[in-house]
């Protein structure tokens, strides 16, 4: 049995069972969500899985079909708006660059004046990419490469945050999602991406703390290991063939696509009561133990149990619910 048809007939090394029932999604009719960041990857899915539920979306990023963003790839907010559509929702794409408050300033005011409020603001802006230099040490490392990595995703965090929060004030309630990469502190292998995506947990954390008052919520959630455009990319296959790509990298049998830490945020968007979620960081895979979700294929990725199944013995870290994984390889 060759590795595809191994992977193919083996649904263990993809996901196990559920131990309890999982929640069925609620609908997300009438709320009004903004994903910042959501041109690719998993804001994309977030963006779609939230049209899913039925809500009206507004999609934002620096890549248009008039203009590409500096990472000059094909993925445009237009197509991500016309997924949400597509999906049952309703969805509106504008042009933002979130490193710029006046511009973010404007799409808080737009919101209000074309919606009325804001439900739901996920925090998916990254930009990295291009900046991260994952192949030398720290002490060799452009330190301004590395800053500007961190201002690309930390200060657009705090800005936008920022932009939308006096209307959640103003009516009384809203929830904020920060996207990040992992549920701990630990090193993810390079001290500028380490220092971002830790940040990024305690942002919502600190947002949660200083805002609770006024009836906004703040949480985190990472995707497991993210199937997206670019990781596709980078494997050299689609996602029709993405199997083949386990022969470069055996741990992509259990990656997942952005709609499946969509679908994990949308489920949770739909909760009336947020208090059993916060204080403290989810993943796409915990939520799914939750949550009657699946991916798009209609499999049940868990990113927690293959870690735990597959490294957790080998270098000694015990795992009991899935919240110690990091979302990528080691």
């Amino acid at each position: 049995m060759n590795k595809q048809e191994k992977t193919q007939a083996d649904p263990a090394e993809r996901h196990d069972e559920p131990k309890a029932v999982r929640k069925k999604p609620g609908s997300l009719s009438g709320k009004v969500a903004v994903v910042a960041g959501a041109t690719r990857g998993a804001g994309r899915g977030i963006a779609r899985a939230l049209g899913e539920l039925g809500a009206t979306v507004y999609c934002t990023g620096r890549s248009s079909g008039k203009a590409r963003s500096d990472m000059n790839r094909p993925e445009t907010i237009e197509e991500t708006a016309a997924l949400v559509t597509a999906a049952g929702g309703h969805g509106i794409a504008l042009r933002v660059d979130h490193s710029v408050r006046a511009e973010v300033e404007d799409l808080a005011r737009t919101v209000e004046a074309q919606s009325g409020r804001i439900n739901l603001l996920v925090n998916d802006i990254w930009g990295g990419d291009d900046l991260i230099d994952w192949s030398i040490p720290f002490y060799e490392s452009d330190v301004d490469r590395g800053l500007s990595a961190m201002h690309r995703s930390i200060d657009t965090h705090l800005i936008t945050s920022r932009a939308f929060t006096p209307m959640m004030v103003r009516q009384g309630h809203g929830r904020i999602i920060e996207i990040t990469d992992g549920t701990d502190y630990s090193y993810r292998g390079n001290v500028y991406y380490s220092m971002i995506k830790t940040t990024i947990i305690h942002m919502a954390f600190a947002l949660d703390a200083a805002l609770m008052e006024k009836g906004i919520r703040a949480l985190p959630v990472t995707p497991g290991f993210l199937r997206s455009e670019w990781m596709l990319d980078n494997f050299g296959v689609t996602e029709t063939n993405w199997r083949d790509g386990v022969k470069k990298e055996p741990h992509f049998i259990a990656s997942e696509t952005p709609l499946f830490v969509g679908r994990a945020i949308a489920a949770l968007a739909a909760e009336p009561d947020w208090s059993p979620y916060t204080g403290r960081a989810w993943a796409s895979w915990t939520l799914s133990d939750v949550f009657d979700i699946t991916d798009a294929d209609g499999e049940w990725p868990h990113w927690g149990r293959y870690y735990e199944k597959t490294f957790a013995k080998q270098i000694g870290v015990a795992t009991t619910d899935g919240a110690k994984p990091p979302a990528t390889p080691p």
